[in-house]
């Protein structure tokens, strides 16, 4: 599923009319004045022979390599050229049977690099799509800054004539969504242990991006079809064409135009523009359910109350005698009623309605990778049954508001007297 304007517009707000041209001029003049977030991050693809491509939306600024750092080391990988002849060669001429998904971008093949001799996933932009050069320069750009297992590696990239391609490591095991949503007859579920690492794994990647990359990074587009699985199930962020540059200082937002993927949108972002962390950590939410659930965030193919996820599930948490009813069927029955208690907890206080009432990722961290390191086993474990020693302390299923940061904190059972 592509990204739209998050209020259900299937087209695009106009890019600001900046090109190619003047943008790399400004970023050479701010190279010379300091910023406490570093200078400003631009690619030079310019080509004189296109005219529809030469915009660059200052959506880019603050997406500096050398200004980013991970505790005062500098962050990010060097991403390497290719040319379109090279790229063509490793797919085959873009052959149907190396086809392997399509996107708001465009579509993605698999391929061979003899240069590098790997295995890759090449995206190569639709010229006629939603999502354009703007969105190609700031996902070079971000992952040209990252370097985290949980999220996907860039090799490279192709900036040739009107030709936009990236050069991605090649994930062997697709997107989350082929793996819940519509699967064949014969195709055998996730079950509860790797839904809870791929949660805990995606919870990790999105940490990276707000608190240990510096400046922080605000993703914009957590969805399941963003998070790609690797050898094992290894769960790694994807697709960082919408991302931002988080609020520093005193700054709680940055206003920018809604953009997303409908059904996993924060409402506050939606209504006001206003993008925090805390929009991520909705989508988050909305991810996480589905891991629960089995269910899309939205899903037209169901009645009016059903269609919206989260507008689904609001009412079914105020009720823990229901909770059962939210479990994927294609669990059947397999997993812990704690642990289904405890990662609905987590979800449904990402999903919150104001954001100042979700919790931070560290915590949301903290929670899932408890639960994930507890292995359900049916053979041994009675279904829908759990041990009957408490959790340890670091498991944490209800919240308080920390008055101090003013997040949401997710509290220990031991504080709300849990079971």
């Amino acid at each position: 599923m592509g990204c739209f304007r998050c209020n259900g517009a299937s087209v695009l707000e106009e890019d600001t009319d900046n090109t190619f041209e003047k943008a790399n001029d400004q970023a050479r003049a701010e190279k010379a004045k300091s910023s406490p977030r570093g200078s400003t991050k631009v690619l030079d693809v310019r080509n004189e022979d296109v005219s529809e491509s030469k915009r660059l939306n200052s959506e880019t600024d603050g997406l500096d390599s050398s200004g980013t750092s991970i505790d005062g080391k500098t962050s990010g990988t060097h991403a390497q050229t290719f040319t379109f002849d090279e790229l063509a060669a490793a797919t085959g001429n873009f052959r149907s049977d190396c086809f392997i998904g399509e996107g708001g971008f465009g579509k993605v093949y698999k391929g061979h690099l003899e240069k590098i001799n790997q295995v890759v996933a090449i995206k190569q932009l639709d010229r006629n799509g939603l999502q354009g050069t703007k969105e190609f320069i700031v996902e070079v750009a971000m992952l040209s800054l990252v370097d985290h297992p949980n999220l996907v590696k860039l090799i490279g990239f192709c900036a040739e004539r009107d030709q936009r391609l990236l050069v991605y490591e090649y994930m062997p095991l697709g997107s989350l969504d082929k793996h819940l949503h519509d699967l064949p007859p014969n195709k055998k579920g996730l079950d509860w242990n790797m839904r809870m690492r791929i949660a805990a794994g995606a919870a990790r990647g999105l940490e990276y991006l707000h608190d240990k990359l510096k400046p922080p990074i605000i993703y914009r587009d957590l969805k399941c079809s963003n998070i790609l699985l690797g050898e094992d199930y290894h769960p790694k962020l994807s697709d960082f064409g919408l991302a931002k540059v988080g609020p520093s200082g005193d700054k709680t937002h940055v206003s920018t135009r809604v953009m997303g993927t409908y059904g996993y949108c924060a409402p506050d972002y939606a209504m006001t523009g206003q993008l925090t962390f805390k929009s991520d950590i909705y989508s988050f939410g909305v991810a996480l359910l589905e891991l629960i659930t089995g269910r899309k965030a939205f899903d037209p193919s169901k009645g009016p109350k059903e269609q919206n996820l989260v507008a689904w599930a609001r009412p079914l948490f105020r009720d823990r005698k229901k909770f059962s009813l939210m479990a994927d069927p294609m669990l059947g029955g397999g997993y812990p009623l704690r642990g289904l208690y405890q990662a609905l907890a987590i979800a449904a206080m990402c999903v919150q309605e104001q954001p100042n009432m979700r919790p931070a990722i560290a915590d949301v961290v903290t929670a899932l990778s408890y639960l994930a390191s507890q292995k359900y086993e049916p053979s041994i474990h009675n279904i829908h049954t759990s041990s009957k020693n408490r959790s340890p302390s670091n498991i944490m299923t209800k919240s308080s508001e920390d008055k101090s940061t003013g997040h949401r904190r997710l509290m220990r059972d031991e504080e709300v007297g849990g079971s």
